[in-house]
């Protein structure tokens, strides 16, 4: 018994529409062929397996290809263009998202000394012979100095003498600082006269390079000098200091052109103070940076 009609027996393929089975292999009992249908059910399960490997395949290298793209994107900043070559074999999704990266940003400028000692406002740390002036000696270029006495006025015009009274006081002075050191038989006074800032400083200085003498400051061992004889005075400024410095010889001797033992103790003083006011403002800036 047959159920496909007249003409030659077609195979039936299940993946074909409208072809029919066969269920009998021409015999004449019309008991169906098993093994027949055993080896088509066979052969249509071979064919759905490679078919789910091959969507599986097509699928892993659409994902691997996305993975690509997007890494390459991410690395450049902007859309890739073409294909992606070298790709990896396999390819991992992130986890995560990507963490933003900014450009490096510069420390602040440090905080410049010359700023604290340039007015009184900012310029607050304590001040006093001994913190201009400290310990008992000093050395400077290899020349060791011994302190003598100090004093500390808000009279400027009383420690001074010549011209400097009248400019010390016009200019504003508030406050003259001095101390006397001696390498020998030369003595030098060092004296610091304050002004509320740099301006009225500078302005002082530029004023008392001619006749404007600082006045000796004997005491401590160290007798009148500078008195009548004739000595050295130098004029200098920084910040609002204006600061000054009368040297020559202990015996009353005058100084000349070639005493360079004097010369050389007045450079050494005015080096020391300067170094000691600057170190004042580098002090306070350090403190204010910190703070």
């Amino acid at each position: 018994m047959s159920y496909g009609q007249g003409g030659p027996q077609s195979q039936w393929d299940p993946w074909k529409p409208h072809s029919q089975q066969s269920w009998t292999t021409g015999g004449d009992d019309g008991t169906p062929d098993w093994a027949a249908l055993a080896e088509a059910s066979e052969t249509r399960n071979k064919r759905r397996k490679l078919l789910f490997i091959g969507a599986g395949a097509v699928a892993t290298v659409a994902v691997g290809t996305a993975v690509a793209m997007a890494v390459v994107s991410a690395n450049s900043g902007a859309d890739a263009h073409g294909t992606p070559t070298n790709l990896p074999a396999s390819a991992a999704v992130p986890s995560g998202s990507a963490t933003p990266s900014f450009a490096p940003t510069s420390a602040p400028p440090p905080l410049d000394p010359k700023d604290f000692i340039a007015s009184a406002k900012k310029d607050t740390a304590p001040l006093s012979a001994d913190t201009l002036f400290p310990g008992t000696q000093l050395t400077m270029n290899g020349t060791v100095y011994k302190k003598g006495a100090t004093a500390d006025t808000t009279n400027c015009a009383s420690a001074a003498s010549a011209n400097l009274p009248k400019i010390l006081t016009a200019g504003g002075c508030t406050r003259l600082i001095r101390a006397t050191y001696t390498n020998g038989g030369v003595a030098v006074t060092v004296g610091v006269a304050v002004f509320d800032d740099q301006a009225h400083a500078t302005k002082v200085r530029r004023q008392a390079k001619k006749n404007a003498v600082v006045r000796s400051l004997p005491g401590k061992g160290v007798k009148n000098f500078c008195d009548s004889a004739v000595c050295l005075t130098t004029t200098n400024s920084v910040g609002r200091y204006v600061y000054l410095t009368t040297g020559g010889f202990l015996n009353g001797k005058n100084v000349t052109n070639k005493d360079t033992k004097v010369f050389s103790a007045g450079n050494d003083l005015q080096q020391f103070v300067f170094n000691q006011i600057y170190r004042r403002g580098q002090a306070q800036a350090s403190a204010a940076a910190n703070g």
